[in-house]
């Protein structure tokens, strides 16, 4: 019988916070009865919102094209999707149950290059896009391609998304860690890249690349123009591949942000020897079609014959699924004024997203009144990064352990505390160490895409819970496991 000793290392290495011991206890809680307030996890159609009209009916109408065939059925659809799915047919016969080309169906490549064009006004060639199975599809091409060996590393933000994390440990890689500036609306410090990049050099290891994440995954923070440009020279200065995670791009509610690609910038700067690979996806942004599991992935700064590498890497997988592949049609391409859905699509669009506002204020006004709980109020993205402060342990001497030693204890703090308030209020977050964090800090990140008047019971909860938490005597607890969860 197969035993863990039988598997590669690097599975065990791997870790993804986000779907961790905490959410199977939150499973196994609300299969008993109990109310659960699900922040884990970035997926908006799970957590109340509705899918858009328009992409819904598309969708059914290619997949089933009968339909179209019956006036009774017909007389439930606008004119302009008929047409739309007529056209998609037409321009691609198989439809939604073959395979498509490798790199994806190439009126969508192309519609995805226009799309990038009208937002940055720059030129953008639809041969260097790639459809892929969500952003993360694309990620982990990039990863397996850029890491040659367990000496090579990838300089990822700390807090992180822990897809990158766990991809590097799969791949045999190591991952440098850079601290994102809290004090400074975690935008990206020059000091601590070089820092970073200094100690993994310093360490023995050969940095390829650079993950950055905008608007931030967790933190909710949009970076300005300036700070990307920084981060493009240092790329430059060193040798790196920029790894641009964009898929929270419609996603800015602060009025004093504005969203900007790295592919505008390094256009404006005139960069041609910094390769640039940026991801966007379907599940996030006002869409929140998490399913269908479509996104891209565009190259710049890339010669022919690495280019043709990624493509074949990615012809291993034959395609990325097709529905997916029309969604991001449909994101890069929606209804236009005119059109017979253009006005109910809109409304759809702009309701999601002044919902999502409305709720990320009510989230850091609520934390923000918490005392010991602080937020910096999220200008993107769908997720708040809540700072909270424990009392010291009385039996516990941080200052006698070695910085592993105290990494690991205040992780297990953080998950208590998150379990704790998971089993008392139902709420369901995930620990900030899932995401990493500095000495002596502890965090949560929470979604705040929940119904307003959840949302509401969260931070009101929130209160009662953490006064009550911390007015406890501290003491050690069991280590939380999977199988204790």
């Amino acid at each position: 019988m197969i035993t863990l000793k039988d598997l590669n290392q690097n599975v065990l290495r791997a870790q993804y916070a986000v779907r961790g011991p905490i959410v199977e206890r939150a499973q196994k809680l609300e299969a008993e009865g109990r109310k659960i307030i699900y922040c884990n996890i970035g997926n908006p159609q799970a957590l109340k919102q509705k899918p858009l009209t328009y992409l819904r009916q598309l969708l059914a109408l290619v997949e089933y094209p009968a339909l179209m065939d019956d006036p009774r059925t017909m007389a439930h659809f606008p004119a302009d999707v008929v047409q739309r799915a007529r056209d998609i047919l037409k321009r691609h016969p198989h439809g939604t149950g073959a395979y498509t080309q490798s790199c994806g169906i190439p009126f969508v490549r192309k519609a995805v290059a226009d799309s990038i064009a009208a937002r940055d006004g720059i030129p953008a060639n639809w041969e260097r896009v790639i459809l892929t199975d969500g952003a993360s599809g694309g990620v982990k091409l990039a990863v397996v391609s850029l890491l040659k060996g367990p000496s090579d590393g990838i300089m990822i933000p700390t807090p992180q998304y822990p897809l990158y994390s766990a991809e590097i440990a799969l791949r045999g890689g190591t991952r440098i860690d850079y601290d994102l500036d809290e004090e400074n609306e975690w935008q990206l410090s020059e000091s601590a890249l070089t820092d970073s990049i200094t100690r993994a050099r310093r360490e023995g290891t050969n940095p390829v690349a650079i993950v950055v994440i905008n608007p931030g995954n967790p933190t909710g923070a949009v970076l300005s123009y300036d700070n990307i440009r920084m981060v493009v020279g240092f790329a430059k200065r060193h040798g790196l591949t920029v790894l641009a995670d964009e898929v929270y791009q419609e996603n800015v509610y602060s009025a004093g942000r504005r969203f900007f690609s790295f592919a505008k910038v390094m256009h404006d700067l005139g960069e041609k020897d910094v390769t640039l690979i940026s991801y966007h996806s379907v599940s996030k942004g006002f869409l929140g079609e998490c399913g269908h599991r479509g996104g891209y992935m565009e190259f710049r700064n890339i010669p022919d014959d690495v280019m043709a590498e990624m493509a074949k890497l990615q012809s291993i997988a034959l395609c990325s699924n097709v529905p997916g592949q029309l969604a991001t049609y449909v994101m890069v391409a929606p209804p236009q004024p005119g059109d017979a859905s253009y006005a109910s699509y809109v409304a759809e669009r702009d309701g999601v997203i002044a919902q999502l506002k409305t709720k990320a204020e009510l989230l850091d006004k609520g934390i923000n009144a918490i005392e010991g709980m602080s937020l910096a109020m999220p200008q993107g993205a769908m997720y708040g990064f809540v700072r909270f402060e424990l009392p010291p342990e009385s039996d516990v001497d941080v200052a006698a352990m070695t910085a592993e030693q105290r990494r690991d204890r205040e992780a297990q703090r953080n998950s208590d505390y998150c379990l704790a308030l998971l089993e008392e209020t139902g709420i369901c977050v995930v620990p900030g160490s899932g995401f990493g964090q500095r000495p002596g800090t502890f965090h949560f990140r929470t979604t705040f895409l929940p119904p307003m008047d959840e949302i509401a019971a969260l931070v009101a909860n929130l209160k009662t819970f953490h006064e009550s938490y911390t007015g406890r005597q501290p003491s050690a607890r069991a280590p939380l496991t999977a199988g204790a969860a």
